[in-house]
């Protein structure tokens, strides 16, 4: 019988089975950021099993790349809309100028 290459999945949960150890060094609250990371790269890894690349960690970085430039971008959305409220607020504060010398 032929052999069949493994899915991307199943490559990526090799993956982060070979750095099981590094996660379980880690200090407990980077634990959770690390298992973070994987799960980034497990969404996209439809896209990833399609490029079919020689090695799969190359993928996986890309996608968790792909997904804190999404979290990069609603943060800056988010600054954006609390700055414009502030100001909003600034100006109600101040009200309008004196027009008494």
């Amino acid at each position: 019988m032929g052999r069949t290459n493994p899915t991307y999945r199943d490559a990526l949960r090799a993956i982060e089975e070979r750095w099981a150890e590094f996660r379980r060094a880690l200090r407990r609250r980077d634990q959770p950021r690390f298992d973070q990371l994987f799960e980034y790269a497990r969404e996209h890894a439809d896209a990833s099993g399609l490029l079919n690349h020689q090695n799969p960690l190359l993928p996986a970085l890309l996608s968790i790349d792909l997904e804190q430039e999404a979290r990069l971008d609603d943060h800056e959305e988010r600054l954006e809309e609390l700055e414009a409220a502030v100001a909003a607020r600034d100006d109600q504060e101040s009200g309008p100028p004196d027009s008494n010398p």
